[in-house]
Order: structure tokens, then C-alpha cells, then sequence
């Protein structure tokens, strides 16, 4: 199975890195003198995907400009929410509304993670798995005494590949997970509307017992907030 397409999630408003993301999306704040989208857009690359599409709406014709500007040299299409937000969900559906029909597997990333060159390995084990599988969800997830930030508190349990959630969870959901398209239009059509965040679909997979994760090893450093920035800054 060959993925072709990834998606980068970059509407959202970043407020909890205030007063930063009043006039920068927080997908162009740097670290190491590199935004975190290009960070991202250069991991999707080294994995030899085709195309990259992504969705805006908060500061959007900055990130439209910053990728114009860049000549990443893969192909990039912005495709922009709306006239209202669509969260993460509805933000994945959209995009691949404008996605070939022939396309069923797609990489989704959160450009709020700090990726390098040490996921590439990890992320195409996670694509074997997948395809391997045949499962519609996959999630690359990692323990929470991996991460950073310490006070992050874990989204899942894990065992044996399956997600699950409880009252004390290990496991912190990574930004970076591979989905079907069939199970977003199956949510979209019992919901019967755009505007939905993307964990009431793991949700619902739970319920099956159908959410995948696929463990990553490496250290994790996400973008929580602006005291983790500032801390992210000083230690690189």
C-alpha cells in the first residue's frame, strides 16, 4: 500500500501560546531558526510522499504566503476551513473532499509536535502495520515518560496494538496518525455536519475496540504551551 497524500492540520487559533498567536500561527513559530511547518513539511518529504494539503483559517494568508515563498519543491495545495473553524475532524474531511476519489489512505500531522529525522524509521514501521492490518485508524503513540513535558497527561492504554482509554492512561497521542476515508464519511453521515473534532471518531472506534496505536520510542517534544516553548527554546 502506497500512501500519496499527507495532511498538516494549521487552522487552529494556538491560544494557549498567547500573545504569540495574535499575529503569528503558531505553525510558524520556530525552533532551531526553522518554523515548525517547514520542520513538518520536510519530514513528510525524507518519506517520499507525493503531495501535502493544508488546512487554514486563523492568520491564514500568512501560511499561504510563508509556503508561496518557500518553494518547498513538493506539490502543496492550501485548502482554508471556511467561514468558521472546522476542528480537527472537520478540518480532515475537507481536505480530503478535494483529495482523488481513489484515495483512501491518507498521514495526518499536528505541526505542534517537534519532528526529526528520528520518527522517519517509526513512522514507515507504522505504515507497514497499517497496511499490513487493513485497519482504518492508526495512531503513532508514545509513553508519557518520553515526553518533554511531564505534565502532560496520557490519551490512551495500549495493548497489543489496540487503543483504549481509562481513568489513568500511559500513553500520549503523538500528532501523527494514518486514517481512511471511509471511516470519516461514515461519522460524517450519521452526524450530517462539518464541524467536529476528530477524537469523537476514536471514540467510536473504541467502542468497536477498532482504534489502532503503533508505539514510537522517541523522545517527545510537543508545543503545549508557551511555557513549554519558551523551556523547548532555551534547551535547543
Amino acid at each position: 500500500m502506497k500512501i500519496e497524500t499527507a495532511f498538516i492540520l494549521c487552522a487552529g487559533f494556538g491560544k494557549r501560546l498567547n500573545p504569540l498567536t495574535l499575529k503569528t500561527p503558531k505553525p510558524l513559530l520556530k525552533l532551531n531558526n526553522l518554523s515548525l511547518l517547514e520542520n513538518t513539511i520536510n519530514l513528510i518529504k525524507s518519506l517520499n510522499i507525493r503531495k501535502i494539503k493544508i488546512n487554514t483559517f486563523h492568520l491564514e494568508d500568512q501560511i499561504e504566503s510563508f509556503v508561496k515563498k518557500k518553494n518547498f519543491n513538493i506539490n502543496i495545495e492550501i485548502i482554508n476551513d471556511g467561514k468558521d473553524i472546522l476542528n480537527t475532524g472537520g478540518g480532515i474531511y475537507n481536505m480530503m473532499k478535494s483529495s482523488s476519489e481513489a484515495e483512501s489512505h491518507f498521514l495526518v500531522f499536528n505541526p505542534d509536535t517537534v519532528w526529526d529525522h528520528n520518527y522517519l524509521k517509526t513512522i514507515n514501521e507504522m505504515i507497514n502495520f497499517y497496511s499490513l492490518n487493513l485497519n482504518n485508524n492508526t495512531l503513532l503513540v508514545v509513553h508519557k515518560k518520553l515526553s518533554f513535558d511531564q505534565n502532560l497527561k496520557g490519551d490512551f492504554n495500549l495493548n497489543k496494538n489496540k487503543l483504549k482509554k481509562d481513568s489513568d492512561n500511559e500513553y500520549i497521542f503523538t500528532g501523527c496518525q494514518i486514517i481512511n476515508r471511509k471511516i470519516i464519511e461514515i461519522d460524517m453521515w450519521e452526524k450530517l455536519e462539518n464541524n467536529f473534532s476528530i477524537s469523537e471518531t476514536w471514540n467510536n472506534a473504541i467502542k468497536k475496540q477498532s482504534l489502532f496505536g503503533f508505539e514510537s520510542k522517541n523522545n517527545f517534544k510537543h508545543i503545549t504551551n508557551l511555557e513549554i516553548y519558551q523551556k523547548l527554546l532555551k534547551n535547543n
